[in-house]
């Protein structure tokens, strides 16, 4: 009551994560000096925030997809810069969605002035949903299966996906929901960190991934023409690893990822692909902070000696995508997936790839904001994840539309 202007979001006032949106004001003084400001309380109740100055418009008006930022968390014309730009009260925090049948409130707030914010004109609340509207969410505990079924709404049949985060472990949702949410069938699988699936496995079995390819191909609804699968880091290299050891795998997708197997070897059928060898003494941590920077760590790919622990994806029929961000500081990813398409490029394989000046290791979906720096859950250490705001923001909506248009093409 008695505010003076109205904060509108369209097309609508709840919308789906991945959506972009316009985000307007009306009923200010023609030219007058205003404060956004986005405010949204994760699940464990923290505080993400953005602000930024604007100037009103000869009718009052402000259209964040037209009028230019002035000053604040980002500077130019970013429609959706006060998403992007969101950033925890305590340092060192990374925002991702625990429970996807809930979405993410954002407070959208209009104050008076370039300064102390302490008059409010105006403010309303935005929904942004991690689940489409009928989309079913199944949590799947066969055999020896940890993982999530979505399934979108109707009799299909859709393209089946198999999603894999990195070695920070448990079973992550979000953007397997959201794929769900845009017309694929998505299994979100854990295989580490999880249950009683232990933190940092001796050995990781293929037939574990074999195991949700075949419950995967089983549902109903999903088209017989073939499974995609699409892993971020740890999960990249597993991605390929199934595209080339298991039947049935038409296209994968490896974000930030390489083309050896890392971290845990992987056992298959008659064979073991060992670790990459590494060098912890190589680890760089600096001092005020304790950040790790695991750059360096790996022994050098080019070098024979690791070739026992590549992953020999030239051997598979399935078509490929890279993804990675120029700017990763969690170790050499562009090198690692140009490596990989050199290889498949010259056994006369089909392999898209895109490199991202300013992004970091951690590739999400569109809006999510950066997160350059936080605990990896599984070795407790703070690692540098790398990437620049803006550059980071553009990579990831682009990204996500490549992932959906590469799956729909080859699936």
């Amino acid at each position: 009551a008695g505010m003076a202007a109205r904060v509108s979001v369209l097309p609508s006032g709840r919308c789906l994560f991945d959506q972009p949106v316009r985000v307007r004001v009306a009923g200010l003084q023609p030219q007058q000096a205003v404060t956004l400001r986005a405010s949204l309380l994760d699940e464990s109740g923290e505080l993400f925030q953005a602000h930024a100055l604007y100037r009103a418009g000869s009718s009052g008006e402000l259209d964040l997809s037209r009028s230019p930022a002035l000053g604040g968390s980002y500077l130019g014309v970013e429609p959706m810069g006060l998403f992007w730009a969101l950033q925890s009260k305590t340092p060192y925090k990374r925002l991702a969605k625990r429970n996807v049948l809930t979405p993410f409130c954002v407070d959208l707030e209009v104050y008076e002035g370039h300064g102390d914010m302490s008059r409010m004109l105006g403010k309303c609340t935005h929904e942004r949903w991690f689940l489409g509207e009928g989309v079913k969410r199944i949590s799947v505990r066969e055999g020896r299966l940890r993982a999530t079924l979505f399934l979108p709404p109707g009799p299909g049949p859709f393209p089946g996906l198999i999603d894999l985060y990195g070695s920070g472990g448990g079973l992550i949702e979000y953007r397997a929901s959201l794929l769900a949410s845009r017309g694929f069938v998505t299994l979100a699988l854990a295989y580490m960190s999880f249950e009683d699936i232990p933190a940092i496995p001796e050995i990781l079995e293929l037939s574990y991934f074999e195991e949700a390819v075949n419950f995967l191909r089983k549902q109903q609804q999903v088209k017989r023409t073939g499974i995609g699968v699409l892993g971020l880091s740890k999960g990249g290299d597993l991605a390929l690893s199934m595209a080339t050891f298991l039947p049935g795998i038409k296209a994968a997708v490896s974000i930030s990822g390489s083309s050896f197997n890392s971290f845990v070897p992987l056992k298959g059928d008659g064979f073991t692909l060992p670790v990459h060898p590494y060098d912890l003494g190589r680890m760089k941590i600096s001092d005020e902070s304790g950040l790790v920077d695991f750059s360096d760590v790996l022994v050098d790919h080019t070098d024979p000696a690791t070739w026992d622990c590549r992953i020999p994806l030239e051997r598979s029929l399935a078509k490929f995508l890279f993804l990675s961000g120029l700017d990763d500081m969690n170790w050499k990813s562009d090198l690692y997936c140009q490596d990989a398409v050199q290889r498949l490029r010259q056994h006369g394989r089909e392999v898209e790839f895109y490199s991202y000046p300013g992004a970091g290791h951690l590739l999400e979906p569109p809006y999510l904001p950066l997160c350059k720096v936080s605990v990896h859950r599984v070795l407790g250490m703070l690692v540098h994840w790398g990437g620049q705001w803006r550059e980071h923001a553009k990579a990831q909506e682009d990204a996500w539309r490549r992932i959906q248009a590469f799956f729909w093409q080859h699936l």
